[in-house]
Order: C-alpha cells, then structure tokens, then sequence
C-alpha cells in the first residue's frame, strides 16, 4: 500500500500469479476497512494544498511522470505482460497509451478556463470558474492495468483533486510500479494512495459511503457499476463509469471484404479478446460474406496463442478459469444451436499451456440471436458471424443491446457511413476504423455502458465543479 507518501506492507497479503503459466509472482498488501480509510483520510488532508498549486505547478510533475514511464518502458511492459497475459508488443503499446494521458493532461491542465456572462443589468456581472471536485476515489480493471490507471489519476490531479486508488486484484504489481513513478517526481504525500485489496466489495463500499470522498471513477463491469452507483446514490456523490460494451461490427455490400476482414482480426483479437470496445456480434452482407469469412479464418488460423514474452506469440491467456469457462460455455451454446464453428473451439493445452487460460483463437458462422454469443458480452477470443441483407434490420439488431459502448462501420459509401453513425446508439464509432481512441478524444458509453467521459476535454471536467458569481460593480 501507499498512503500518505509512504509504503506499508504490514498486513496480511494475499498472492497474484501470471495468467499463462500459473508462475507465482509475489504476493501484495490485503488492506483492511481501517487502511483504506486511512487512504482516504490522507487525501482528504492533502487537499487543501495540492488544490492551491497552480496549473503549471501540476502541469510540470506530470510532464515528469510521463518521462518516468517512456524511460521505463520495456520494464513496465514485461511485468504487464507477466501480470496480465497480453503479448509484449501488445503490452508496449499500452504503456504507450498511459503516457499520452500523463502528457494529454498536464497540458488540458492549463486551459480549465472560466468565463464571464453578460447580466441584464449594466452595473451587474456574472463571472463562471471551475474547482476540483475534492477527494477521488477510483477502480480500475485488470485488461488494461497501467493505461486505465492513468487515465483516471492524470486528470484528477490536473484538475487539482487528490485520489485513492484501487486497482484490479489480478493486477496489482503493475499498480505498484505505476506508483512508485508517482513517487520518484515528487507528487506530495497524500495527493495520490494505492490501496490494494483481495475482496474489493467492501472497499467500494467505503468509496461510495465515506463522506470525505467527493467522486467515484469506475472502470469494470455494468453489473459492479450498478453496485457502486447505488451505494453512491444516496449522498448524491458525482460518479463516472466505463462499463461493459457488445459491440457491432457493421460490413456493407460496398466495404472491401478483404481490407474488412483484416480490421476485425486486429481488434476482435485484441488482448485476446478482453475490451470493452472488441466487437462481439460481426454483421456482414450476405453478398461478401464468404471472401470476408474466408479472409478471417486465414488469419485467425496463423495466430499464435502461448505465453506472450515469447516472440512471434500474439495470443495471451484469458485472465482466469471462470472466464474460460465463460467462453467456452458461450461458444458450446451456439453450436447446439446451429452455429459452425470454422476453427477453435476449445481450450488450448499443449505446447507449456496446460498451466495457463489459453482459449484457442474462435471462428463461427450461422450465428443467430437466440444464442449466448449474440446477446452477452464474450470477453474472449471469438469472432461470430451473422449475415444480412437489409440495412434496415441490420440497424435494429445492432443497437438491439443494453449496452451503448462501441460499434464499427465499413463502407465506401460516405452518405451510409454518415447515416449509419447517426443511427447508432454507441459513445465511440470506428467508420473503416479499428482504432477510434485516443487520450485527445472523449471515451465512454451510452445506455448501460456507463456515465461520462474519460480522455480529451471532458475528462478534465468530470473531475471539476463549476462556481458561479454574482458581482454588484
């Protein structure tokens, strides 16, 4: 744990282990009720002054922290990639994307501006500026253990907040690594807290009950989300969420099936399929149906699954037995219902896997909306397919969802592209696009994939209270 700018490791601990070979790694602090209070009571205390630094001031130690993690690159990388199970060019790639935040918000720090209003009265004038909402306390996921730390740290100290941390229990070495960089710039003691924690039930709770917490960011499953967000109802406490996604995967009569199929290969299989943004239900005209099919079992068949500090390795493990489990359950159900399965299929063991959660990379066809596949949420390696044939429907059945995360477009059509992006119920839209994120842009989600956003702009503002004043001249 780190609280108040100093490390504790004097409680029980409970241990973490690399997903692709069962390896133990260490064990970390199991805090108590009473450590996580003393998190946030630190926090609270270093309030007051880092609230009074200056946006230069912030701006400059995050400038720092984004130094810290490029120069560290290939270290934070391997321990991801020992941590999580992604593929290390995969793991790279998010360090990558954690530093943009660091760097993104000690800019966007700089341009919290105000503004004045015009009053109906001449001798009268209105003057609007924004504060720090106080006291975060933030959870982050395991699929993304560094990128999505930053992205909630970065803006609520640019915006002058102060935080308590609770990462993933999967992967909290990456956490602890992140942290001591926080440490190494000088961020003050008890501006930023890591808390770490086996049972996380009670530790969100004391998030959304403790008064001295002012905000809850979460990032993890709708279900959790609905948990959190009704324990922080009733002391109306501002929350933002990053929740589940289904996404659709659109390909029209006019895309290239070829040049269609590559993109979906890259993001479907993305961190082995475990993002919120990899599409879940493939919807391709039935007029280019078998180039792109064939196309996609191609490639989805030279994929090389295994422990991913081995070269040429570009498939990881699945984070735990119970979503191997949830995988395979999935892709047995849609077989008995009709669907074929192309390649897959079935847990991987051979070749040093057998003490990993290794799901071999999955194609199936003839899915139909009566299956597991087509109505939740995979997490896992497999592409399914459904055919259409009016554009219409396929509209209908791709916004058919609780969930509003992320949804893809591939066209020639300009005019179909605009309209489609129109009709979509999704908070991010690839158009030809696998990769429609950035820390410059806004992320987050409609219907039940969450509340706010996180990244450019309106990241800054989820984490700042807007002041207003009326001035007698």
């Amino acid at each position: 744990m780190f609280i108040n700018g100093r490390w504790l490791s004097y409680c029980e601990q409970f241990p973490v282990y690399n997903p692709a070979t069962g390896e133990h790694l260490g064990n970390v602090c199991n805090a108590s009720l009473q450590d996580v209070q003393s998190a946030i009571h630190a926090a609270s205390d270093a309030l007051p002054a880092w609230s009074s630094t200056t946006a230069y001031q912030r701006s400059g130690l995050l400038h720092a922290a984004h130094e810290c993690v490029l120069q560290q690159k290939e270290e934070l990388a391997i321990l991801m990639t020992r941590e999580q199970g992604k593929p290390l060019a995969a793991a790279k790639n998010e360090v990558q994307y954690a530093a943009d935040f660091l760097l993104w918000f000690a800019e966007e720090g700089k341009r919290i501006y105000g503004e004045t209003i015009p009053s109906a009265r001449p001798d009268h004038r209105f003057l609007v500026q924004y504060q720090p909402v106080g006291v975060v306390a933030a959870i982050t996921p395991w699929n993304y253990p560094i990128s999505m730390i930053t992205r909630k740290i970065a803006p609520a100290l640019a915006a002058g907040c102060t935080i308590v941390l609770k990462p993933a229990e999967a992967t909290p070495l990456c956490a602890i690594a992140l942290f001591k960089i926080f440490e190494q710039v000088g961020i003050p003691a008890g501006v930023v807290n890591l808390i770490t924690v086996q049972n996380p039930r009670p530790t969100g709770k004391e998030f959304c009950t403790n008064p001295q917490v002012n905000k809850l960011t979460f990032t993890g499953s709708t279900a959790t989300g609905r948990l959190l967000a009704t324990d922080a109802a009733p002391s109306f406490k501002r929350v933002s969420m990053e929740l589940g996604g289904h996404a659709p995967f659109l390909v029209f009569e006019d895309a290239d099936p070829v040049r269609a199929a590559k993109g979906v290969s890259l993001v479907k299989f993305l961190n082995t399929g475990q993002a919120c943004i990899s599409p879940n239900r493939i919807f391709v005209h039935e007029t280019i149906a078998q180039p792109f099919i064939d196309t996609l079992k191609q490639r989805i068949e030279t994929m090389q699954p295994g422990n991913g500090l081995k070269p040429g390795v570009n498939i990881g493990p699945l984070v735990n037995a119970e979503a191997l489990d949830k995988v395979q359950q999935q892709v047995e159900d849609a077989v008995s219902r009709g669907a074929k399965c192309l390649c897959g299929g079935q847990r991987l063991m051979e070749a040093g896997m057998d003490k990993g959660y290794f799901y071999a990379p999955t194609l199936l066809t003839e899915v139909t909306p009566d299956m597991l596949i087509y109505k939740e949420e995979t997490f896992g390696p497999v592409a399914p397919i459904i055919t259409f044939n009016d554009q219409d429907d396929i509209i209908s059945m791709a916004n058919d969802t609780e969930y509003g995360l992320a949804a893809y477009i591939y066209t020639q059509s300009l005019s179909r592209a605009m309209k489609t992006f129109d009709l979509l119920h999704f908070g991010i839209i690839g158009i030809n696009d696998i990769n429609p994120t950035s820390a410059a842009v806004p992320f987050g989600g409609m219907k039940n994939s969450g509340l706010g956003r996180e990244g450019a702009r309106e990241g800054i503002m989820e984490y700042l209270e807007t002041k207003c004043a009326g001035i007698m001249l």
